[in-house]
C-alpha cells in the first residue's frame, strides 16, 4: 500500500459512480488526501451514489467533495475545474478513469456510435487534461494518470470500436507526457486486464438498425453470444489476478512515487503477455526520441515534481 507519510494531496477523479473511480477515491480520502470524485447525474441518475458517498464522508470525517462532471460536455468539464480551481488551486493528482466498452460486430456500429465511444474514452481525457493543464503547467508540477487497458496494447475481436479508443488513449498519452515533461507535469498510464467491476456487464451494443449481425456466419454469432460466459470464466477463477483492489493500490502508489521515477505503463492483473510487449517495444520508443534529438526534453528528470 501506499506511504502514508507523504504530503496530503490534492486528487481529481473522474468516474466515481462505480469501479476504480468510486474504489480510489474513496482510499485517497480515507489517508487524508482533498478529493474531488466527480460523476454524471449527481442530481438524478447516479443521486443515490452520490448520497452514499456523501454520507461516507461524513461518516468517516473525509475530505470527499462530489462534483457533476460529464467528460463528454466541455462545459461540464470546465465548470468543474472551475470549482476545483477556486477551492483548492491546481490539483497534485488527476485520475482519468471515466470510460466506457463497446463491444459487438464492429461493423454493425455505425460512425455515430463509435464516435460515442471515442468521447467518452478519448475526447473526455483531452477535455480534462485541458481544463487542469494551464494552472499544473504554471505550477510547475502535477500527475495525470490515464486509465487505459491491456485493449490498448492487443486486438481481439469484437472489440474493434473499445480498441481503437484505448489504442488513441496510448498514443495520446505517450505524446502528451513528452511535451510535459520540460513543464514539470507527469503523465503515466494504468492498464488493467478483466477485473471484477461493472464494465463487461454494462457494456453498450451497437444499436444495429439494419441488422448487419444477422448476415453473419452462425459460428460468428455464437462465438460473440459466448463471450459473456468467458468472462464468467475469468473472473470466477479464485487464481485469478481479478480483484479491483490490485488496480486501486497501483494508482495510489504511483501518485506517491517521486516525480521522474514513475514507469511510464503499469500492467495490473491478468495481462496476455502484455507486460512483455510493454518491455519490447521501450527500445523502438526511446529510438523514435533519440531520431528527433528529443530523448532530453521528453523526459521528465528526478525530483523535478514535489
Amino acid at each position: 500500500m501506499a506511504n502514508n507519510s507523504v504530503s496530503p494531496k490534492t486528487i481529481v477523479v473522474t468516474g466515481c459512480s462505480s469501479g476504480f473511480g468510486r474504489q480510489v477515491s474513496e482510499q485517497f480520502a480515507r489517508r487524508g488526501d482533498r478529493v474531488y470524485a466527480t460523476l454524471r447525474g449527481i442530481g438524478d441518475k447516479n443521486a443515490a451514489i452520490a448520497n452514499e458517498l456523501r454520507a461516507l464522508a461524513k461518516a468517516e470525517n473525509l475530505d470527499l467533495r462530489l462534483l457533476e462532471m460529464d467528460v463528454t460536455s466541455s462545459r461540464s468539464v470546465d465548470a468543474a475545474a472551475k470549482t476545483v480551481l477556486a477551492e483548492s488551486g491546481a490539483p497534485d493528482v488527476v485520475i482519468n478513469n471515466a470510460g466506457q466498452m463497446y463491444v459487438g460486430f464492429t461493423e454493425s456500429f455505425t460512425a455515430e456510435e463509435l464516435t460515442r465511444q471515442l468521447d467518452v474514452n478519448v475526447v473526455g481525457i483531452h477535455r480534462v487534461s485541458r481544463a487542469f493543464l494551464p494552472a499544473m503547467r504554471k505550477q510547475g508540477n502535477g500527475l495525470f494518470i490515464n486509465i487505459s487497458s491491456v485493449a490498448g496494447r492487443l486486438s481481439a475481436p469484437f472489440f474493434g470500436v473499445y480498441h481503437a479508443s484505448k489504442w488513441a488513449v496510448e498514443g495520446y498519452s505517450m505524446a502528451l507526457r513528452g511535451e510535459l515533461a520540460s513543464s514539470g507535469v507527469d503523465v503515466v498510464l494504468v492498464e488493467p486486464g478483466p477485473f471484477t467491476t461493472s464494465l463487461f456487464t454494462s457494456s453498450p451494443r451497437p444499436e444495429d438498425a439494419d441488422a448487419r449481425a444477422a448476415s453473419y456466419p452462425v459460428v460468428a454469432q455464437e462465438t460473440l453470444a459466448g463471450l459473456a460466459m468467458a468472462f464468467d470464466g475469468i473472473l470466477n477463477d479464485p487464481a485469478a489476478p481479478t480483484n479491483p483492489d490490485l488496480v486501486v493500490q497501483r494508482i495510489i502508489e504511483l501518485a506517491d512515487l517521486p516525480a521522474g521515477t514513475r514507469p511510464f505503463r503499469s500492467v495490473v492483473g491478468l495481462d496476455f503477455g502484455v507486460t512483455a510487449h510493454n518491455a519490447a517495444s521501450e527500445p523502438f520508443d526511446a529510438a523514435v526520441l533519440e531520431a528527433f534529438g528529443m530523448t532530453t526534453f521528453a523526459t521528465l528528470l528526478p525530483g523535478k515534481l514535489e
